[in-house]
């Protein structure tokens, strides 16, 4: 459970379009499954035609041109579209990929279209990804393979993710930003989950006991469910919110209320401790020395959110 008592993330005003993408930064899962759920909106059940208008995926488009969208999803980072006579376009955003859609007629493509889907009454444009590509089912079944536990998957298994993780002295950030351990999630929702729990980014994974997991992995899953919702990463709680506390809203390009990432050198919104960042597993990481301490809290089972506050923290709320 959250280390403060936390009902989850705070409701917000506004959701981030379907088809946006975080410009700077892979989009995080929540991104990809909203995605998912509008390409079967438009285009499920629909014969499409495809075309690629940079040229760079004219082969594919060729292959795609005149076959039925059958259905759609998401695992991890990775966005899949199921066509009849088992293909499979696999897209991968990465940095700089960017979904657009509309109404039919298509207007003419602007800029770098990899892939044009029309049916219909509506359109899909798809430009500047990291993987656009076919896959048969072999190819499919490899990239499943190598994914790890997507907390927004019905099949996800966290216990598997787990024995993988308390075999490991990398630092628990680390761990949960590797896509093969855990699908989905990215710097921002890392950062917050692990302010949540009151566990620092550098413990190793081998410390993080199996109730501890259990906690993460639950408030992981809530978070995402949250964002795929909203459109957006919001992760504090009513109390912190900026009506609440009589504070500015947060102004940045992930577009949520947030407890670390991207606040260095910020108060913490809990205990006013200047937030901290340093390199880690290649990127940044964000934590709050205070709120953050370097072993797991401990957590007695069956007991409520607030066992997971170290005794004396300024946020654990009085008997």
């Amino acid at each position: 459970m959250p280390h403060l008592p936390f009902p989850g993330p705070a409701g917000s005003p506004s959701a981030e379009p379907a088809t946006g993408a975080y410009p700077g930064r892979v989009p995080e899962g929540h991104t990809i499954h909203r995605l998912a759920a509008r390409h079967r909106e438009l285009f499920a059940g629909s014969r499409v035609t495809a075309a690629s208008p940079q040229g760079r995926f004219a082969e594919g488009a060729a292959r795609l041109s005149g076959a039925v969208l059958r259905d759609t999803e998401a695992f991890g980072k990775h966005l899949l579209l199921h066509f009849g006579r088992n293909r499979t376009l696999h897209v991968h955003l990465g940095l700089y990929g960017k979904f657009a859609d509309g109404p039919a007629p298509a207007p003419p493509p602007v800029g770098q279209v990899r892939l044009r889907l029309a049916a219909a009454r509506h359109w899909l444009d798809l430009r500047g990804p990291a993987a656009c590509e076919l896959l048969a089912p072999p190819e499919l079944a490899a990239l499943r393979a190598r994914l790890g536990a997507d907390p927004l998957r019905d099949d996800a298994d966290p216990d598997a993710a787990y024995q993988r993780i308390r075999r490991r002295d990398t630092p628990l950030a680390g761990l949960l930003l590797d896509q093969s351990i855990v699908a989905g999630p990215g710097l921002v929702y890392v950062s917050e989950v692990l302010f949540r729990a009151g566990l620092a980014p550098t413990l190793p994974g081998r410390e993080l006991t199996a109730a501890g997991w259990q906690e993460l992995w639950r408030d992981l899953c809530a978070l995402m469910k949250e964002g795929v919702a909203t459109g957006r990463i919001d992760t504090v709680g009513s109390a912190h919110t900026p009506a609440a506390m009589g504070r500015a809203p947060r102004v940045d390009r992930h577009g949520g209320e947030v407890y670390v990432y991207r606040r260095a050198g910020a108060p913490c919104l809990v205990c006013g401790t200047e937030v901290r960042r340093a390199g880690l597993a290649g990127r940044h990481s964000y934590w709050c020395p205070h709120c953050q301490p370097g072993r797991p809290a401990r957590i007695s089972p069956g007991t409520g959110p607030a066992t997971a506050i170290p005794p004396g923290h300024p946020g654990r709320p009085g008997p």
